[in-house]
């Protein structure tokens, strides 16, 4: 039974893997757009992370695990005698097959090493393979799931080298060779790493001590490692042909730099500032739901209760706090706890822990911004679109626009007030037949403007009705289905934007704001200001075009009109 059970969610696990859900931007910004633009000819936008005097990324992970399938992908492209590159989605694809298969191998196969009691291995497979964390953020392109996969086989790594009899003449070093470098990928993957192993690592002490070659092999394979990691980032981010004297004086030593960027609490306070308890209270509850009562009430002390225990510990000390920073834990805890004994307790238990489950993958596998790579892929083939403006919404993936991202300038504005969007859009769009009343010349306008907005922003929907007036307008478009998700969106005169992205998590300051009348009359009258402004610049620009087209018109009915009389002139005081 319960390996049906196990299938079945493995076939869940691959459906949410290849839902278009879009739960953070670093799941694209820190690992697929990097390595694309060097191995495609994509256009790219890397992040500050990758652009600063001192860059706090490093791409040796990035490369084994995003750069391989790709230069793989590209070679069957070209061997099965296809033109010009990859399309975009389809890498897009591969790599969330690849997250999946990656969490189905390597994450079940570790919990399988580290449970040795065969009935208590089945319940941690299914609470981990039936976790919502399990389909979504570990089937996604987040470093955050790769540190997951390198802790739990660091573990393994662990339990294995420690269970080496000690009467053993001969010291295996495959074990201690391959925790060398497990460490040092994980560490240049995410600085936070080595906190899962602080207090599992303490039982290697003894085995070092008596077995000092499995010590070498370690630190000698760690070092080597490093070296391999030093020499990537530095050739990457150098741009130029190194040498032994860059490698020598001047490294880039990515983790480095990006402690001390995260040690600085002015860099800290620009991402969020958190209290010490966010991870314990809040972040940890949001991930495991019903299984946090469990691990307070029923644990089961564990090598890798231990190991979740000292993440969490370090990470609370640093003041940005975020959930999926905790994805290691997770696997962890899950194989850590007990479940209830009485019949009645646990069947409760259960249904919550199911009906917690379905709500979060529904909410984070599939709604959560998940319109954003669908209208990324729309804008790719738009010939007309010069310019894309994603309002309330997160930053979309610029190389999903397959080489349009030379045409097609990308701006987030974020959370921008409706009114100065409002502003903004007058001021930069063009001026064309409506969208509803377009005929074939219409095809002939090279230049297009398109916003791309949630369903969530109510703002837009009083200019619906504004068709038969002057000025900037919206019209609903229609319905797209993709998956079970409906998108709506808007476009008028001057832009587009027929993808919408399902917003579920306004900020807490917006979550329950009422705007006062104050706000409203305000509001209004700025909406006015505006149009009244574009209605001046549009009568302008006309009569300028005008002027320029026809510039004797003017002098021609100036000379042709008659003499008026002028009035005559009274004497008098007042005159």
């Amino acid at each position: 039974m319960w390996r049906r059970t196990y299938l079945f969610l493995l076939v869940v696990r691959l459906w949410f893997a290849l839902s278009p859900s879009y739960l953070h931007p670093d799941e694209n910004f820190q690992g697929p757009e990097v390595i694309a633009g060097e191995i495609f000819k994509y256009p790219v936008r890397l992040t500050w992370e990758f652009t600063s005097e001192n860059p706090i990324r490093s791409v040796f992970p990035l490369w084994p695990i995003y750069g391989l399938p790709m230069l793989l992908l590209r070679w069957l492209w070209i061997g099965n005698g296809n033109d010009g590159e990859v399309p975009p989605i389809a890498v897009f694809w591969t790599l969330r097959a690849l997250m999946f298969i990656l969490s189905f191998v390597l994450e079940d196969w570790a919990i399988h090493e580290l449970v040795q009691s065969p009935r208590h291995r089945r319940v941690a497979v299914l609470l981990v393979a039936s976790s919502y964390v399990t389909w979504t953020y570990q089937t996604h392109t987040f470093s955050n799931a790769i540190e997951t996969l390198v802790v739990a086989w660091s573990l393994v790594l662990i339990e294995r080298t420690i269970a080496i009899p000690v009467n053993t003449l001969q010291t295996p070093l495959l074990a201690p060779a391959l925790l060398g470098s497990m460490v040092v990928f994980g560490f240049f993957n995410r600085i936070t790493f080595p906190a899962f192993l602080l207090i599992p690592g303490l039982r290697l002490i003894p085995y070092f001590w008596r077995r000092p070659l499995a010590l070498v092999a370690t630190v000698f394979s760690a070092f080597f490692t490093a070296f391999i990691a030093i020499s990537l980032d530095t050739a990457f981010y150098s741009r130029h042909q190194i040498s032994w004297t860059d490698l020598i004086w001047h490294p880039i030593v990515t983790p480095y730099n990006n402690l001390m960027y995260n040690i600085s609490p002015s860099n800290l306070a620009q991402h969020g500032i958190h209290p010490w308890y966010q991870h314990i209270l809040f972040n940890l509850p949001q991930l495991i739901g019903p299984a946090a009562i469990l691990l307070f009430t029923r644990p089961h002390l564990s090598l890798r209760l231990y190991s979740a225990i000292s993440g969490i510990s370090v990470l609370s000390i640093f003041q940005h706090q975020e959930a999926r920073f905790l994805l290691p834990t997770i696997p962890l805890i899950l194989s850590s706890v007990r479940l209830p004994h009485q019949q009645k307790v646990l069947r409760l238990w259960t249904v919550t822990w199911i009906i917690f489950n379905l709500i979060f993958g529904i909410l984070m596998g599939i709604y959560h911004q998940g319109s954003i790579v669908p209208a990324q892929v729309f804008m790719s083939k738009q010939s007309d679109a010069t310019r894309a403006i994603w309002w309330k919404t997160y930053m979309p993936p610029i190389w999903l626009l397959d080489g349009k991202a030379d045409t097609l300038k990308t701006r987030d504005v974020m959370g921008m007030p409706g009114v100065d969007l409002y502003a903004e859009l007058t001021n930069i769009a063009t001026c064309d037949v409506p969208a509803d009343r377009r005929n074939q010349e219409y095809k002939k306008e090279p230049n297009g403007t398109y916003l791309i907005a949630p369903t969530s922003a109510t703002w837009l929907d009083p200019y619906l009705e504004n068709k038969g007036l002057e000025g900037l307008r919206f019209r609903e478009f229609g319905m797209y289905l993709f998956f079970p998700i409906a998108f709506m969106g808007y476009f008028g005169v001057n832009l587009d934007s027929r993808f919408a992205v399902p917003d579920f998590w306004p900020k807490p300051e917006e979550a329950n704001k009422v705007p006062t009348e104050r706000e409203e009359i305000k509001a209004e009258l700025e909406r006015l200001r505006a149009r009244r402004l574009y209605l001046r610049d549009k009568r302008m620009a006309k009569e300028a075009r005008e002027q320029a087209a026809n510039p004797l018109q003017e002098v021609e009915q100036i000379q042709n009109q008659e003499p008026q009389a002028q009035p005559q002139q009274k004497k008098g005081w007042f005159w």
